[in-house]
């Protein structure tokens, strides 16, 4: 008990720190170029966003809560199904001390459910996360944001809202499919 004690005044400081509780409103960033920002792909490798996908469009898949993988998976099944030819990227977005520290748990922890195959394809941002937040808004974080960026990295196409099966349809149409 004596130790819990001892521990207390450092996990207080570690929760106020981590900004786990700032909640910026969401808004509607179509139109608008996605900020520049740097993070690591679960291979290890540096990954600038969106630079690395310059020159065709990529769909960004970004999560700011461990809770919002449900709908991630949701939106990567139906885009394979919708049959979308366009890059996908999960790139999961924590802002805060706490996640900077323990950084490299969380990343073993995604890679422990992801394949191998597919590490390349997940980027998370972490120091550079409240340039994200503040493009997109964090209320409701267990809702995926999903921004098909353009071959300069404006955003052609967002939604916020959680998944429906007739989005990656949409999205197909847009992207010239026939859905």
């Amino acid at each position: 008990m004596n130790r819990l004690w001892t521990l207390a005044p450092f996990l207080l400081l570690l929760l106020s720190l981590s900004g786990c509780g700032s909640v910026t409103p969401n808004r509607n960033p179509t139109s608008e170029t996605f900020p520049t920002v740097t993070g690591t792909s679960l291979k290890g490798e540096t990954v600038a966003l969106p630079s690395a996908y310059a020159g065709k469009p990529v769909l960004l898949l970004l999560g700011y809560a461990q809770r919002a993988q449900f709908d991630a998976d949701r939106w990567i099944l139906g885009i394979l199904q919708a049959g979308l030819n366009v890059k996908v990227v999960e790139v999961p977005t924590l802002a805060g001390l706490f996640p900077r520290l323990f950084a490299g748990t969380i990343d073993d922890g995604m890679r422990d459910g992801i394949p191998s195959e597919d590490w390349a394809d997940v980027v998370t941002v972490y120091d550079d996360a409240d340039a994200i937040v503040d493009f997109t808004g964090n209320d409701k974080p267990q809702n995926i944001r999903v921004l098909l960026l353009d071959a300069a990295g404006k955003v052609v196409w967002f939604h916020d809202r959680g998944y429906s099966p007739r989005l990656p349809l949409e999205l197909a149409r847009l992207l010239g499919g026939t859905p």
